[in-house]
């Protein structure tokens, strides 16, 4: 697919529009930019190409690269559940071949193959799932339900007297990681440090690279850890597996899952966090017992989804997909926010959704997210506690001052700020200090917690080595993502 191959009757003509005009949305070929100017709202966006294409559209990304959005959900279904035909390898893009996508463009970062399981096929991607597979099978998931339940009291401590706080900086940007790292088996590794560059690593900037080289050395010095002395930890499993990763292997997906998991985590909770306090639809469906909050966070999955899009799979031949003639070589995206509300799924986007685990959030088919239990408990159990703890908890601003980072991956909640009455602190070790039934709001159901250890406490951040030889801007870019 060529901008020049793909010209829609009736497109605006860009040249000469106002600044502010929708027009400058358009690009060559008058195909619809999902960047910059008029693309601040990519969802008002994906229902103006559903309108005028359907459920596939054509479309640009960064630099005017052209690709297929898929905004349809059986569309989106059929992508991910044919292999044969799609293939996630970013080798295949036509425009990664021919040299119009360089190494300096700015979805790199995103574009870059690595040999990874969620870029591997065949043979070697069954070799590669297998061990990840594997090794999240071995997870105690009792035991890591009790261990959120502690994070989340000792994060709550830290503010709680305060009758005041942030529920994305000092919450939901922080839970995923201390649990992340108890499941990986490095518990002592969780810091301010940590957290700070995995918000960062994704973004591609220069302290993009730094952040990268601090949590692969902290990974390397784990996965030699363990190779020397195994422990019962999701890591000592991935190096353990019959598929007999390599070092470099299992740091590299080790990466991988910390990432991943900790960024749509950390979405996830405040998403839900956000309805719960600013939506009365929710309010009244938990006050009444007709939506508990694990099903609360599968309504936020359907409604906010942690990733908005995925980027991306490539065409493996020429194909049909919604109507649209797919080449051998065209790059799609997979549409997750747009397929959730495909109105030939739901007609009625205000509709409960209650039961119904049909949403796209953790993708689907071969490379469907393996650890997205994981996932939900975090949301459960996090959501669950911190609201039991902080039961008159609500927002500290008007609605209309939340502010998002958009992005075309995700659409990040920058923050949440809330009022209390103040509280003390109360020892993790303990059972909950539950508030009078009279006095107790039923908006959500309690946990239990074990007696356990104590999560740690952060330690000081670990300084990041400067490098003896300063590189340029391309080399740490492929350094970043070679995980060198």
């Amino acid at each position: 697919m060529t901008p020049e191959s793909f010209s829609p009757a009736g497109t605006y003509d860009p040249a000469g529009a106002p600044p502010g005009c929708p027009a400058h949305g358009i690009g060559p070929g008058g195909l619809r930019r999902l960047y910059g100017p008029g693309a601040e709202d990519l969802e008002s966006v994906y229902e103006e190409l559903r309108t005028e294409h359907g459920a596939v559209a054509p479309a640009l990304v960064h630099e005017d690269v052209p690709i297929w959005v898929v905004l349809g959900h059986s569309e989106n279904m059929h992508l991910v559940r044919t292999p044969s035909h799609f293939s996630r390898d970013t080798r295949l893009w036509g425009p990664m071949q021919d040299g119009t996508v360089k190494p300096d463009h700015p979805l790199m970062p995103h574009l870059a193959w690595q040999p990874l399981c969620c870029h591997a096929e065949g043979d070697e991607h069954l070799r590669l799932r297998a061990a990840v597979n594997g090794a999240i099978s071995t997870i105690d998931h009792r035991g890591v339900r009790r261990h959120i339940n502690r994070a989340t009291q000792h994060l709550v401590n830290r503010f709680c007297e305060q009758g005041r706080a942030d529920l994305v900086s000092q919450f939901a940007e922080r839970l995923p990681m201390m649990v992340m790292c108890e499941i990986l088996g490095m518990p002592d590794e969780y810091n301010d440090r940590i957290v700070e560059a995995a918000r960062d690593l994704p973004k591609g900037t220069e302290t993009a690279i730094a952040s990268n080289e601090y949590i692969m050395d902290v990974l390397m010095r784990l996965t030699a850890r363990r190779r020397a002395q195994p422990e019962d930890d999701f890591t000592s499993h991935l190096i353990n597996h019959p598929a007999r990763l390599t070092d470099q292997e299992v740091s590299q997906h080790l990466r991988l899952v910390l990432i991943i998991a900790y960024e749509s985590t950390a979405n996830l909770l405040a998403n839900v966090l956000r309805v719960v306090l600013t939506d009365p639809r929710f309010r009244a469906q938990l006050n009444g017992g007709q939506m508990t909050v694990p099903q609360a966070v599968e309504q936020s999955m359907w409604d906010e989804p942690p990733f908005s899009t995925i980027l991306g799979y490539f065409a493996k031949q020429d194909a049909e997909l919604g109507g649209q003639r797919i080449r051998k070589g065209d790059g799609l995206i997979l549409g997750i926010a747009p397929g959730n509300v495909d109105p030939r799924v739901r007609p009625d986007t205000k509709a409960n959704m209650q039961g119904n685990r049909s949403h796209l959030a953790f993708s689907g088919g071969p490379h469907e997210c393996p650890g997205q239990d994981i996932g939900r408990a975090i949301a459960d159990v996090g959501v669950d506690a911190l609201l039991t703890r902080l039961p008159d908890a609500e927002l500290a601003c008007d609605e209309d001052d939340l502010q998002w980072e958009e992005t075309l991956s995700n659409r990040h909640l920058v923050a949440l700020p809330v009022k209390f009455a103040p509280r003390s602190q109360q020892d993790v070790m303990a059972r909950p200090a539950h508030p009078a039934p009279s006095q107790r709001r039923t908006d959500w159901q309690v946990s239990t917690p074990q007696r356990e250890p104590v999560a740690p406490e952060p330690v000081a951040p670990a300084p990041v080595p400067e490098p003896a030889v300063r590189l340029g801007a391309f080399q740490r870019l492929l350094r970043w993502w070679r995980g060198e």
